[in-house]
């Protein structure tokens, strides 16, 4: 059995791609590599089938139908054997010595029939507009090796652990039953949210290994892009705030628990940043059905997110200053955490 299988979900990624999948390559014959290429009108397609045809025993490549990230991730999960899964977008890489020190650490825990549920690792933030880069790191927070929760440190602002971070044991997501909507970007961040709870048993090894770029004038990330395509960020917000009631969160170790509220009360902050970034009747509807569902759904929860933590900040602001205020925040956060909203 390979030791991870990586998926790679590509939408007109002929630039970056090549990149991406070499730094896979590292691992040999201990990897798997699918590429989902997700309806792609470019050479995506072509370059993917010319790395399964140099690497049988490796790549394999899924042509499908236009599905957005979601849909390559679900494509990718689906058709894995590997014992572990990593999700590496096309136009990113991992550092090789990185994937190096992670596959020996699977090695050993395999050895010793203790194979936790997830890895966790590091992430580097590499901006192209001014060449600089920025380690996202979570030693601070956790401990390294088997994670106590118990002893976790707070977050704070915008650190928290995201999908580029995670490597999942395969049978042990799909026991989650986690299926991403199609068409929807910020979809890692169910990705990385609603399993953590049902997948506790984490390995925190302190290296550098998810090489994330910053730059493209298309990219999900990009702040004008946030704000015209909010509402599939509140799509994603009501899913995560709909996942678990404040009780159940209760029943989490301390340390998890406290986490799980940073993470809902980070990702609403981002939520109505975008969402505000214009002043329009129909945005104000979205955000107040989206605090309605989350009353219906648990007026514990909905009292926690709503009015404590960073969202409080915005509870009573006016609406005709909302958007300058949205952005100003944006750009003071994203200076401070340096990663990109």
């Amino acid at each position: 059995m390979k030791l991870i299988t990586f998926t790679v979900p590509c939408y007109n990624s002929q630039e970056y791609l090549q990149k991406c999948v070499d730094s896979l390559l590292i691992g040999g014959d201990d990897v798997e590599i699918i590429i989902v290429n997700d309806g792609s009108t470019d050479r995506t397609g072509e370059i993917a089938d010319g790395y399964a045809e140099k690497y049988p025993d490796i790549v394999r490549v899924i042509h499908k139908e236009n599905g957005g990230h979601g849909s390559g991730l679900n494509a990718g999960l689906k058709a894995a054997s590997g014992l572990y899964f990593k999700v590496v977008d096309s136009d990113d890489w991992l550092d090789g010595q990185g994937l190096k020190t992670l596959l020996a650490a699977i090695r050993e825990h395999k050895a010793l029939n203790l194979l936790p549920d997830i890895y966790i690792t590091n992430v580097v933030y590499n901006h192209v507009s001014d060449n600089t880069s920025f380690e996202c790191r979570h030693d601070k927070k956790l401990n390294v090796g088997f994670v106590d929760w118990k002893k976790a440190k707070s977050f704070h602002y915008q650190h928290v652990i995201l999908m580029h971070s995670l490597t999942y044991r395969t049978e042990k997501l799909r026991g989650v039953g986690i299926v991403l909507p199609e068409h929807t970007f910020y979809v890692d961040n169910l990705y990385a949210f609603i399993p953590l709870p049902k997948l506790s048993n984490a390995y925190f090894l302190n290296v550098n290994l998810y090489i994330y770029y910053i730059g493209r004038a298309d990219q999900s990330v990009n702040i004008v892009n946030c704000i015209e395509r909010y509402k599939q960020q509140i799509r994603v917000m009501k899913t995560m705030l709909t996942a678990y009631t404040l009780a159940e969160l209760k029943t989490l170790p301390k340390g998890l628990k406290k986490y799980m509220l940073h993470y809902l009360h980070a990702l609403m902050m981002v939520t109505l940043m975008f969402s505000c970034g214009k002043n329009t009747k129909e945005r104000r509807a979205d955000i107040n059905e989206m605090w309605r569902e989350l009353k219906q759904h648990d007026k514990k929860l909905y009292k926690k997110v709503r009015y404590c933590g960073y969202p409080l900040s915005v509870a009573f602001l006016p609406w005709c200053l909302r958007p300058k205020i949205m952005r100003l925040a944006y750009d003071i956060l994203n200076k401070r955490t340096k990663i990109g909203l």
